[in-house]
């Protein structure tokens, strides 16, 4: 057995939190070794899979449209251009890195629970533990609903707008990739608020009522937080990154626990 949290010094503490960020960190390297070692897999059938009208989100709007009568949607193709000696290699190095991330994230939670389970109190570590399983699982959903839905769409409006048919979009590697990162990245870390809600919501921090009577805020916040996500300005990718946020307050205001004066409405 272990030391307890009592018997641990500040130096302790701080040896286990190294060990932490060291295996953490290594889980991650082996990640990103296999993620470089399978380039075509990984660029050809993922990261570059929404720049043509194959993709399935573009297919499923075109089996909609027709259903419906409206015809199909244009196609979609755009060509990605590279002007940097150097940036195809560190486009790939980055993009390994990225995935190593995501996919070693299940573990990296699995070593934060080992660092933090110790210094709580038995009935605090069934909570803590719920919310760790929960974050994992929504920072997933988060990332899947990037890629399959705030992404290609923010792409499809972007790369097809024109200030004038004069004027040719020719987009670069660097800037496809660092929008399909960011929006990625930023999408699971947001999707971890119903996560962050339930855990204050078990120490009495906040709770269902308090989130209600600040709906109306929420919307504003949405918004707020989507012009701050979002790599341009436009109304439509606003909306694209604000409802999938305001969706996750409704999730939080549904996990967290009711307020002791409606739980006793409720026994009554």
């Amino acid at each position: 057995m272990g030391m307890s949290d009592k018997e641990m010094s500040f130096w302790d503490h701080l040896d286990e939190l190294r060990s932490v960020l060291i295996k953490s960190v290594s889980i991650v390297i082996i990640f990103m070794l296999g993620a470089f070692f399978c380039k075509n897999f990984l660029f050809n059938t993922i990261i570059l899979a929404p720049t043509n009208s194959d993709f399935v989100l573009y297919r499923l709007f075109n089996t909609l449209t027709t259903s419906l009568g409206l015809g199909k949607i244009p196609d979609f193709d755009i060509d990605l251009i590279n002007i940097e000696v150097a940036a195809q290699f560190f486009t790939h190095v980055k993009v390994s890195l990225y995935v190593a991330i995501i996919v070693a994230m299940p573990f990296i939670l699995y070593f934060l629970w080992g660092f933090v389970a110790p210094a709580l109190y038995k009935n605090e570590k069934r909570s803590v533990k719920v919310a760790f399983g929960f974050a994992g699982l929504l920072f997933y959903v988060g990332i899947i609903v990037g890629y399959l839905f705030v992404f290609p769409l923010t792409l499809r409006f972007l790369g097809t707008y024109q200030v004038s048919p004069d004027v040719v979009n020719n987009l670069s590697l660097k800037s496809y990739i660092s929008m399909f990162l960011s929006l990625i990245m930023i999408m699971g870390i947001v999707f971890e608020l119903p996560a962050l809600a339930l855990l204050l919501s078990k120490f009495g921090i906040i709770n269902r009522e308090m989130l209600v009577n600040y709906r109306k805020h929420a919307i504003v916040v949405s918004l707020v937080a989507a012009a701050l996500i979002t790599p341009s300005g436009d109304a439509i990718t606003l909306l694209f990154v604000a409802i999938p946020i305001y969706f996750l307050y409704e999730i939080s205001v549904l996990v967290t626990k009711p307020a002791k004066k409606e739980e006793e409405d409720d026994i009554d």
